[in-house]
């Protein structure tokens, strides 16, 4: 399924509107912490397991949305104050990360 639009929401959110009524409202802390990138993930090649790197709990910057670049038509890719751009969300991952939202707000 493909987003019909994103933008910025209220209150420090990515706003996706899916279509047919629904929208999901996606806090930017979550989205930084949920990062799909091997930086933070970590990644498995060829069986040797690269571990991610941890996340400290704030830098400056870091759950800043500054920009955001579709990624053909399959995802988009979020640009964040602290300099980190190199995760590609999929629309796939999205709607996977929209059934695990958090209930209450950052730190």
């Amino acid at each position: 399924m493909v987003p019909e639009s994103i933008t910025r929401g209220e209150d420090r959110t990515l706003r996706v509107d899916w279509g047919g009524g629904e929208v999901v409202e996606y806090p930017l802390h979550f989205l930084r912490r949920e990062c799909p990138c091997a930086h933070c993930k970590g990644e498995n090649i060829l069986g040797k397991v690269y571990k991610p790197v941890l996340l400290p709990t704030y830098v400056e910057g870091m759950n800043d949305l500054i920009g955001a670049s579709p990624v053909g038509g399959y995802a988009v890719q979020l640009q964040w104050g602290d300099g980190h751009d190199t995760g590609i969300y999929t629309w796939a991952y999205l709607r996977l990360l929209a059934d695990h939202l958090p209930e209450t707000p950052p730190i």
